[in-house]
């Protein structure tokens, strides 16, 4: 019969090594969603520029749970013919999709507000931009602090 070799009970050095490692990768691929989302943000506005202002972007601060998230996004425009709001878009940094969703718009809308709820899946810094009928493009962020995940399915 062939004796097993004896077993090893791990040190708490290798405990704590392992435990880092386990810590360390998944960061490290977190470190990739922010040029994600600017990748995301930059297939919508191409090579305009992307001004702060005119945007509010009113989303909680704190959120418990990251599968129905309420977002509003109002944006400061005469709404008339000439100059109104034509589309609404929300990224974000940490879901499997950047590009959370769009808001088509016309002068018609009377003002340009959208709500909705979306899911977030980790802490993170979410993103609206608002594109106008003359080009321009005025932009709004805030981090948002998800205490419970969502959307932590890994989509190819």
């Amino acid at each position: 019969m062939q004796q097993l070799p004896p077993r090893r009970i791990p040190t708490r050095r290798t405990f704590v090594a392992g435990s880092l490692l386990v810590t360390v990768l998944p960061l490290a691929s977190a470190q990739a969603a922010p040029d994600t989302m600017m990748a995301a943000v930059k297939e919508v506005t191409g090579e305009a520029a992307v001004r702060p202002g005119r945007v509010t972007l009113d989303i909680p601060p704190l959120v418990e749970n990251g599968n129905a998230v309420p977002v509003t996004v109002s944006v400061e425009s005469p709404m008339t013919e000439a100059d109104h709001v034509t589309a609404v878009h929300v990224f974000n940094e940490k879901n499997p999709q950047p590009h959370v969703f769009n808001a088509w718009l016309g002068p018609r809308n009377g003002k340009a507000i959208v709500a909705t709820r979306i899911k977030l899946a980790d802490t993170q810094k979410v993103i609206a931009i608002a594109e106008t009928s003359r080009g321009e493009f005025w932009s709004a962020s805030a981090d948002v602090i998800v205490t419970i995940a969502a959307c932590t399915e890994d989509v190819n």
